[in-house]
């Protein structure tokens, strides 16, 4: 069941989202040259126009909170000498425009001195259309660290109304991958700040987010930065940690790669692909065991019952 809000989206741009902002911008548009001598005529819209840079807005919807000092600075000088080659994108408001996209540029071209800036005019007709768009816009980017990723997810299911399952339909990636983005804004606060400042990248994240206790989250975390550990040594001692129930900040430290049968992480990761989700086998004695699916919401449980249900219709 599609929000209120998105019914008022324009057609082309239910379509396009996942790929980004720059599919709502005719590639003519984009592949000419900045329009230098074209002024804003104060009303068109779908237009790319020289607009003045004191007029620009900062996007309130900006997810992204760190902007890399060095990497401005050589855009500074890249436009500089050449200009600014893409134009940033805007919605009229009433005291100039609002940015949707493009905020790095905006910042090195005052600093390059620049009294105007070419824009793409984009008609947004409400707040949540502007939130949604900027959201999915910034998304896209490669450069965001996973925790603006996540805060971005939530931020759509929350204040856009939106399912885990519409998510990852507008930034084009699978719900398993979205639902493994989240589960890092439940990680403590001092792995979220190392993620970050880059101490530790996505993939230490997402293996430590795969234990449920912080006390170990922690411990493992703390071995990481001590050891330089790789991402796979983490999930190593993730998965030694779930097996072992024992927390590795003891005495007796949890062995580099785990004491299980090779056979049963094969089978683990056979159901991990299949299924979309964490999956822990565990073996008892006599034979006995049991296997744990993990989910991370009611979609995502949602989501599992229909695969065994069709699981289910296939073999009778």
């Amino acid at each position: 069941m599609l929000s209120s809000h998105e019914a008022r989206l324009t057609s082309s741009s239910k379509t396009v989202l996942g790929r980004g902002l720059a599919s709502l911008i005719p590639r003519e548009r984009l592949e000419s040259p900045p329009l230098s001598g074209r002024s804003d005529d104060g009303s068109s819209t779908e237009i790319i126009a020289m607009v003045d840079l004191d007029r620009v807005e900062r996007n309130p919807y900006q997810p992204r909170t760190d902007f890399d000092t060095e990497s401005l600075e050589e855009l500074k000088r890249s436009i500089q000498a050449k200009g600014v080659i893409q134009p940033i994108t805007v919605r009229r408001v009433e005291r100039g425009y609002q940015l949707i996209s493009g905020e790095r540029r905006v910042r090195a071209a005052r600093e390059a001195g620049l009294k105007q800036i070419p824009a793409y005019i984009l008609r947004v007709d409400s707040n949540e259309d502007m939130l949604e768009l900027a959201l999915i816009e910034n998304l896209q980017r490669e450069d965001l660290n996973p925790l603006e990723v996540a805060v971005g997810y939530r931020r759509l299911i929350e204040e856009c109304n939106l399912t885990q399952e519409q998510v990852s339909e507008k930034v084009g990636k699978d719900r398993s991958t979205v639902a493994n983005f989240l589960r890092l804004l439940k990680l403590p606060e001092t792995i979220q700040v190392a993620v970050r400042e880059g101490k530790i990248s996505g993939g230490h994240a997402r293996a430590l987010a795969g234990l449920e206790r912080q006390d170990i989250q922690l411990a493992i975390f703390r071995r990481v930065l001590e050891k330089g550990l790789s991402v796979r040594d983490t999930e190593r001692l993730a998965r030694a940690a779930t097996t072992s129930g024992k927390n590795p900040r003891g005495g007796r430290s949890l062995p580099p790669g785990g004491s299980r049968d090779t056979a049963l992480s094969n089978i683990e990761e056979r159901l991990r692909q299949v299924l979309g989700t964490k999956v822990v086998v565990r073996s008892g004695e006599g034979g006995k065991g049991e296997i744990v699916i993990e989910f991370y919401s009611p979609d995502d449980l949602d989501r599992l019952l229909d695969m065994f249900a069709e699981i289910d219709n296939n073999v009778h």
